[in-house]
């Protein structure tokens, strides 16, 4: 069950927008958070990632039952129930902490969390997920709210270096999920779901990812010039070297695995930047 809950919930998305909100939070001067209200933070952005995430599921059960990696997703499975108690729950977790992030911190912190869970659950799954090839681009936004959420925290007003890790997150969804696109392009393209890679064909795909990664990397070493330091630097063009590495291997042979190498290195560059903020910032 406890499993099912963490597929249901994409709780490990969830754990990975905690991360970007303490990391907005890092790099925003302003009020100090205790530890307890650090964690407090996290546990707000994933309760609403945790919402958006489930509902997601929710909204898409026809398409998961057709795609070999979510065909065994508890909705589609009947391990849980597709009724309207879900519905019930899911918008009483959004609730819930957007109430709380009002009453402990601000409105901003609790407008953001909103408006990644909205993004996420109605702007892209509902609105765009099956209408166009963009809908990840739009869709990416959902992460750069997490960021303003934990920048909010420290001050409302927000800070450069926190917009532009906001501006990271949303240049950063579109290539790391276009390379799981093409290694799942059958799965797509048999849901009728028109991801870049089955709109345009995954070589034309891949140049795309480039060019985006090429942004991404340029973008993620412009705080820099503003308030981070070497630190920050060193992370951000290894992380993002490496992304790009593996986006040209990807242009050479659009294979599953390679794509999927594409994919992880994403995360590796992500984690990098993250990583590189927080510790510009303590040391």
């Amino acid at each position: 069950m406890l499993a099912q809950l963490v597929d249901v919930f994409k709780l490990r998305i969830g754990v990975m927008m905690a991360i970007t909100a303490i990391a907005g939070f890092a790099v925003t001067p302003g009020r100090d958070l205790t530890i307890a209200e650090v964690l407090v933070l996290s546990l707000l952005v994933l309760a609403s990632s945790a919402s958006a995430g489930a509902f997601n599921q929710y909204a898409e059960r026809d398409i998961d039952a057709i795609m070999k990696r979510t065909k065994t997703r508890p909705f589609v499975t009947g391990d849980l129930e597709h009724n309207t108690l879900w519905l019930f729950i899911i918008v009483g977790i959004l609730a819930l902490s957007v109430g709380v992030a009002w009453w402990m911190f601000n409105p901003a912190v609790a407008v953001h969390l909103f408006l990644g869970a909205f993004t996420y659950g109605v702007v892209y799954t509902l609105w765009l997920k099956r209408r166009t090839a963009w809908n990840i681009v739009i869709g990416g936004a959902a992460g750069s709210f997490a960021v303003l959420a934990g920048s909010a925290a420290a001050d409302p007003t927000l800070s450069s270096s926190s917009v532009l890790l906001a501006l990271v997150l949303f240049l950063w969804t579109p290539p790391h999920f276009w390379s799981l696109a093409i290694a799942l392009h059958k799965d797509y393209e048999a849901a009728n779901v028109p991801m870049l890679p089955v709109v345009v064909g995954d070589e034309k795909a891949a140049k795309i990812i480039l060019f985006n990664t090429v942004l991404l990397v340029a973008v993620s070493i412009v705080p820099f010039f503003f308030e981070m330091g070497y630190i920050y630097l060193v992370f951000a063009v290894s992380g993002g070297a490496f992304f790009i590495y593996k986006n040209l291997l990807l242009i050479k042979d659009t294979n599953k695995q390679t794509a999927m190498a594409c994919f992880f290195s994403s995360l590796v560059q992500l984690t990098a930047v993250l990583v590189g903020a927080m510790l510009d910032t303590m040391l």
